[in-house]
């Protein structure tokens, strides 16, 4: 069979299969199945990318209304809500490979096959590098200005008000600009806080978040690859969250053996530093469980030589089981292959009971036989913890058939503390909030 054709046989596995009922290997310490070898061609089942049919939308529980804050953007990935209620919406995508770089998906029939999966899935549109912002004067839930924030940026991600500094995070480097509340534009050139590990940059994507005193910022890097597969070397510095002093730029690794974390937040009651991480892939539908856990100084994580603590994924080579032995178990499983990327706590503003716990923006599995995630759950906490099993919040991504509407990435809270929600796909910013 030749690679083009293999590649074909690859994407033709995907159906419109959309999983029914609670997933497995939710809650804190889920039961796990044993591992499945993928063999030459793993479970590929994602949803083709349509976007949203005129007039239609989410779904969120009832006594919530649903609009659409701004619509028409362009691969709208991450939210970030200014003191003064303005919504900065990062419009980006994956980095343009440099001339002769290797395929990120992967090199041979796996990489061509990937590549041509995400283009089914809307993730191969050329990013706009800019930062829109939203301002809704008169608090109807659409945005009655939006402008060009920032552009010439190199897929930006991440944002992160200290004082009058804003900081982004690009595929490379955190950078930072002069702000003034109110700000319609930026116009200053961007100074760099420090580089971030990238390159190949499989997991592109780099969030950050400030501490609360303001003075360190925490950043997010995925990793190169599913299970290093091109080499540890090429790891370097990546599959961590680091921890970066916001006035000097220097950096320390704060948490390592994190596959792919993304969305930030401090768990309110706690302070502490919480994560969403995705997980490896081809171990089977169910394995490995997404996650939702807090971040524990200097801790191990597990990845790439085991997962969920101390599981040995027999795939990785050389084995490690000193690296093992450290690994930490995960607080919160969210289930197989659900792609969370968004994490924001919520606050009193949210009607009971959805005032205290996690909202987690859940982009939606590739590598399992039904659909699973293309939604938005919501993880109730209490003392600190989750203590309830995750609850779906925001659905209706998916067509009956399975083909996608939208998918959900970055969500935020806004200044009167609605959900907002980027959908990357339906290529809109969705504001969820209580029809009082």
């Amino acid at each position: 069979m030749s690679s083009l054709a293999a590649a074909c046989v690859l994407v033709a596995c995907a159906s419109g299969s959309v999983a029914q009922g609670p997933l497995p290997g939710t809650g804190p310490n889920p039961p796990l199945p044993a591992p499945q070898d993928s063999g030459l061609v793993p479970t590929v089942n994602i949803a083709p990318a349509k976007g949203w049919p005129q007039g239609a939308a989410p779904t969120a529980p009832a006594g919530f209304k649903v609009t659409a804050l701004a619509s028409g953007l362009t691969h709208p990935r991450w939210v970030y809500t200014l003191p003064n209620g303005d919504v900065l919406v990062a419009e980006t995508n994956k980095p343009k490979p440099e001339p002769g770089s290797k395929n990120v998906h992967g090199e041979g029939v796996r990489g061509k096959a990937m590549e041509l999966v995400m283009k089914r899935a809307g993730a191969e549109v050329p990013s706009a590098n800019r930062i829109t912002m939203l301002r809704d004067t008169d608090g109807d839930g659409v945005a009655e200005t939006r402008s060009v924030f920032m552009s010439g940026l190199n897929s930006p991600f991440g944002m992160a008000l200290v004082g009058n500094e804003l900081f982004i995070a690009n595929a490379d480097a955190i950078v930072k600009v002069p702000y003034q509340p109110g700000q319609t534009q930026v116009t200053a050139a961007p100074a760099k806080v420090t580089d971030l590990p990238a390159g190949a940059n499989h997991h592109w994507t780099k969030n950050i978040i400030a501490s609360p005193d303001g003075s360190k910022l925490y950043a997010t890097v995925g990793s190169n690859s599913n299970i290093g597969d091109n080499g540890m070397e090429s790891e370097e510095g990546r599959a961590a969250i680091w921890e970066v002093d916001r006035s000097s730029g220097t950096k320390r690794l704060f948490a390592t053996g994190l596959r792919n974390p993304n969305g930030l937040g401090w768990e309110p009651q706690s302070k502490t530093l919480w994560t969403v991480v995705n997980e490896r892939d081809e171990l089977g539908d169910n394995l490995v469980p997404d996650y939702l856990t807090s971040v524990k100084q200097g801790a191990f994580y597990g990845w790439p030589w085991s997962y969920w603590g101390q599981r040995v994924d027999e795939r990785v080579k050389p084995p490690r089981p000193d690296m093992v032995a450290k690994a930490v178990a995960p607080d919160y499983g969210l289930g197989a292959h659900v792609a969370p990327l968004g994490l924001v706590f919520s606050d009193a503003r949210m009607t009971s009971p959805y005032a205290s716990g996690a909202f987690v923006g859940q982009h939606g599995s590739w590598n399992r036989k039904d659909l699973a995630g293309y939604n938005v759950v919501f993880v109730p906490f209490s003392g600190g913890r989750p203590s309830g099993p995750p609850q779906t919040f925001l659905t209706g991504f998916l067509s009956k058939d399975g083909d996608a509407f939208g998918r959900p990435v970055g969500v935020a809270l806004d200044g009167k503390g609605a959900l907002l929600v980027a959908d990357d796909v339906g290529n809109t910013v969705w504001r969820v909030a209580p029809a009082r």
